[in-house]
């Protein structure tokens, strides 16, 4: 009986293996409940993948503040005028190579798995990661990562004013003390600041009700979980068993637990603190949650190899040394940015507190 194969580089060996290396990314990116339209925390713009371009501007429009008309009053020529804001995101390629043995060699012989199939798992993993660390990057303001390959390819940006609260009193992230640890007091004040400033967070929609989504570093939950009251982290548990049936949204699953609205969530990713002084230095002890509320952020893909989401991604494979190893690769042309409209973080929200492993 005769056997379909797939050479290297074959086409139709490239298109499947480029489907499933999205598909392998997306099951490992934790954040993948977040990304969607504008009314999701992720805004995924599709602009770049239907025509040319490295750069796609997007706008905001502001609420209208005007009293309205009654009767007796004109309302010919006192139309009130639409502000509308813009930002710019640019997309450029990012991609990895992995070096392997080839099926030819006695390195492939030896072992009792595909180190091709290994290595579309291992490129699907660098590229969730690689998601992940360049939007909690981006949201948290960390001006303290400075290779764009870790920041969906564009310069990080401090919080803007009004964008950044710190545990205790100290006003830079550098003067957090051991004490000034992560608490839900913290998550209460965030809230307040999310609804009442100067440009109000706006908060996504799970079954029909709004929420905030918060992410702490796992020093931060284990402050959290061992400072609540009696009680306290069983009742933030419950509530967010109870959300996850409620809704099935898969926002929920993972989740750590809910508070006054906030669905809190605990990433590896979250980024140390920054030297206000010196903005390209990180504070060693501290973290940086963030509250998120819709279009925190930006995200923007090119055209890989055709349209929709499983061709995000242009795989390539190399035989080298007579056909004795083997390079893989995979790129995409990406980006990504936190939001920012009329000089203020748009839907993020930094809760900086000292953090540091338990002893």
């Amino acid at each position: 009986m005769s056997m379909t194969t797939f050479g290297v580089n074959d086409a139709m060996a490239v298109k499947l293996w480029s489907k499933n290396l999205a598909a392998a990314e997306r099951d490992s990116l934790d954040l993948a409940p977040l990304m969607g339209d504008e009314d999701s925390i992720i805004h995924v713009k599709n602009e770049t993948k239907k025509g040319a371009g490295d750069k796609i501007t997007f706008g905001l429009r502001a609420r209208l503040s005007g009293d309205g008309k009654t009767e007796g009053e004109t309302a010919e020529g006192q139309g009130e005028s639409l502000s509308i804001y813009n930002d710019a995101l640019y997309i450029n390629e990012l991609g990895h190579v992995v070096g392997v043995k080839s099926e030819h060699s006695i390195d492939q012989q030896r072992v009792p798995f595909n180190l091709r199939e290994q290595a579309k798992a291992a490129l699907g993993e660098w590229s969730a990661d690689r998601t992940a660390a360049s939007f909690f990057n981006h949201v948290r303001g960390n001006t303290a990562q400075t290779n764009t390959k870790y920041t969906g390819l564009q310069a990080t940006t401090a919080p803007t004013s009004g964008r950044i609260i710190r545990a205790g009193t100290a006003s830079t992230d550098q003067a957090l003390t051991s004490s000034d640890i992560f608490t839900l007091d913290l998550v209460d004040q965030a809230v307040e600041m999310a609804k009442v400033g100067n440009t109000m967070i706006r908060p996504i929609r799970i079954g029909g009700q709004p929420k905030y989504v918060l992410y702490l570093h796992p020093y931060q939950v284990t402050s959290l979980r061992t400072n609540s009251a009696s009680g306290q982290w069983l009742d933030i548990q419950k509530a967010a068993l109870a959300g996850g049936a409620a809704t099935k949204s898969p926002i929920y699953t993972g989740a750590l637990g809910e508070h006054n609205g906030v669905i809190l969530r605990s990433s590896q990713d979250i980024p140390l603190g920054c030297n206000s002084a010196t903005a390209t230095t990180a504070v060693a002890n501290t973290r940086r949650a963030v509250l998120l509320g819709a279009q925190a952020a930006v995200c923007a893909y090119g055209r890989a190899m055709g349209q929709g989401e499983e061709q995000r991604y242009r795989w390539n494979e190399e035989l080298l040394d007579h056909k004795r190893k083997l390079e893989v690769s995979a790129w995409s042309i990406f980006g990504m940015k936190k939001a920012t409209f009329n000089s203020a973080d748009f839907g993020a929200l930094v809760i900086t507190t000292y953090a540091a492993a338990a002893s």
